[in-house]
């Protein structure tokens, strides 16, 4: 039985800043406002003449995360894509970045859970890993939401949280024991599935139906997401996953050398920290400077925490995520 490790990191994000101040032109908000609810000052939105999609950011933070790994894209053998937001309804865009990477033919896989995707592909990957299928496996998070928010006041609550964006890592068979990922915890609970959603177009509500009923109060073709319901729910979901991880491997919160939360509201982050224990240098958030990126959120985040030196050899990293579906997972490394 092999372990892995991430051996590989980069990210990318689109040039368009858009700030609190920007988007109070568009509808009734302020930055005091959404500062104080999200913790967000100002994200990355595609802009629309730009060639940015999720498959050539994804590809554009791969190419760093394969170049940090200090291999080509040949050695790749397998890719794994997360995302919400694909560049088409089909063909999902693991693919697409296989041929803007040149790789030969491996095979690619897409996952669909959202705010989690990230941590379940890195889960999937340290399996593939472990049974000595793989060597070296590519994942990716990208997403373009502001293509796909609504710009006005009635959909101010989930606008303001979202930005574009991608991550990627390489992970790598292990070499060393006892580091490398040490282990990962997946959980959902469907029930409450249609507390954050995007009803519409999809196969339930095709885009023929949506255009015929011409309804201008209708907005289920924008995502909707039942806030303090979700709040409430994420703290709880985030303190139990957590604690999964460290009592599976033996450690406690103070243990944590820097623990990466999928980057959904500051808020969350720091109730959570606050619960936990745990100092400012023992948490990252960039969510002030991204918003909420979904699946790319993570690596995006343990890019940047990375190339500013949070994150050293030896260190226990802590990754959490919850989001849509309900999903939530959490991922213990030892770097």
């Amino acid at each position: 039985m092999y372990s892995s490790k991430i051996a590989g990191i980069g990210h990318y994000v689109p040039d368009n800043v858009v700030t609190n101040d920007d988007l109070s032109k568009m509808m009734d908000t302020s930055d005091e406002w959404i500062t104080e609810r999200t913790g967000i000052k100002e994200r990355r939105w595609i802009d629309p003449k730009s060639d940015d999609t999720p498959s050539t950011m994804g590809t554009k933070a791969a190419r760093i995360a394969i170049e940090n790994a200090g291999i080509t894209p040949d050695d790749i053998d397998f890719i794994i894509f997360a995302t919400l937001s694909p560049d088409y309804y089909f063909p999902g865009p693991g693919v697409m970045v296989q041929d803007q990477l040149g790789i030969r033919e491996v095979g690619a896989l897409d996952v669909r859970n959202q705010c989690s995707g990230f941590v379940y592909s890195l889960s999937i990957a340290d399996q593939f890993i472990k049974t000595g299928m793989y060597e070296n496996i590519l994942i990716v998070g990208a997403e373009n939401h502001s293509g796909g928010l609504e710009r006005s006041t009635r959909g101010r609550g989930v606008t303001v949280i979202f930005g574009d964006g991608a991550g990627a890592v390489v992970v790598q068979r292990n070499e060393e024991k006892g580091s490398g990922i040490l282990s990962t915890h997946l959980h959902s609970e469907g029930k409450h599935a249609k507390e954050l959603a995007l009803e519409g177009p999809s196969t339930l509500r095709w885009v023929p139906e949506i255009i015929e009923a011409n309804d201008p109060e209708d907005s289920s073709y924008y995502p909707y997401m039942n806030g303090n319901f979700v709040f409430k729910h994420a703290v709880t979901r985030f303190m139990e996953v957590i604690g999964e991880a460290l009592m599976t491997n033996g450690y406690k919160p103070e243990d944590i050398s820097l623990m990466i939360p999928h980057q959904a509201n500051l808020r969350i982050s720091q109730f959570v920290q606050k619960k936990l224990g745990l100092s400012d240098d023992q948490v990252y958030n960039n969510i002030m400077r991204y918003g909420n990126t979904t699946a790319a959120s993570i690596p995006l985040a343990m890019s940047e925490a990375w190339q500013e030196g949070k994150i050293q050899s030896g260190d226990l990293l802590c990754l959490a995520a919850f989001g849509s579906g309900f999903t939530w997972a959490s991922a213990l490394i030892r770097w």
